[in-house]
C-alpha cells in the first residue's frame, strides 16, 4: 500500500463493497431470497477477512455495517452505491494503486456470489452488476482500468 487509508476512506470502500452485495440483494427482492443473499454476503466478507492476500479488503472485511439503513430506500441504495464505488476507485487509484485491482475483484465478487445465492432475478441481477462494473470502471476514461487479472471485468 503506498499511502494509509484514513478510516473515513476505509468507511466509503466499505460502503462501496458491501453497498453492491446490497445493491443486488434488493434489486429482486424476495423474502427468504433477501436472507440467502444476507448469508451469501456475510460468508463472502468473512472469508476475505482470513484469506484475502490484499490488506484493503482485509481492512474492509474486519469492519461492519454497509453505510445503509435498513429503510434506506433502493433508490438511495444504488446512488450511495454507486458514487462509493466511483470515489473508492478514484482514491485507491491515488493512495494505494497497487490495491485497484483486488478491491474491483473482491467487489465484484462479491457481487457475484450475492445474485448466486437465490434462484431467479437473473435479469434485474445482471442489470445491477453491468452498473457495479461500471462504477468500477476507470475515473479517467482508461479502458485498461475496467480489466481485472488482464480479462475485461465482464468476462469474470
Amino acid at each position: 500500500m503506498s499511502e494509509p487509508l484514513t478510516e473515513n476512506e476505509i468507511e466509503t470502500l466499505r460502503k462501496g463493497a458491501l453497498g453492491a452485495g446490497l445493491l443486488v440483494s434488493v434489486s429482486d427482492r424476495g423474502f427468504f431470497d433477501t436472507f440467502k443473499e444476507a448469508g451469501a454476503l456475510a460468508k463472502h466478507v468473512a472469508a476475505a477477512r482470513g484469506n484475502s492476500e490484499s490488506a484493503v479488503v482485509r481492512q474492509i472485511a474486519e469492519g461492519h455495517g454497509t453505510g445503509f439503513g435498513v429503510t434506506t430506500p433502493p433508490a438511495e441504495v444504488e446512488a450511495g452505491t454507486l458514487d462509493a464505488l466511483r470515489s473508492s476507485v478514484q482514491l485507491l487509484q491515488a493512495k494505494a494503486p497497487d490495491e485497484v485491482d483486488a478491491y474491483r475483484s473482491f467487489v465484484l465478487e462479491l457481487a457475484r456470489s450475492v445474485a448466486a445465492a437465490a434462484p431467479g432475478g437473473d435479469q434485474a441481477e445482471a442489470g445491477t452488476i453491468a452498473k457495479i462494473e461500471q462504477a468500477l470502471g476507470s475515473a479517467d476514461g482508461n479502458p485498461r482500468a475496467r480489466r481485472v487479472k488482464g480479462r475485461p471485468m465482464s468476462q469474470l
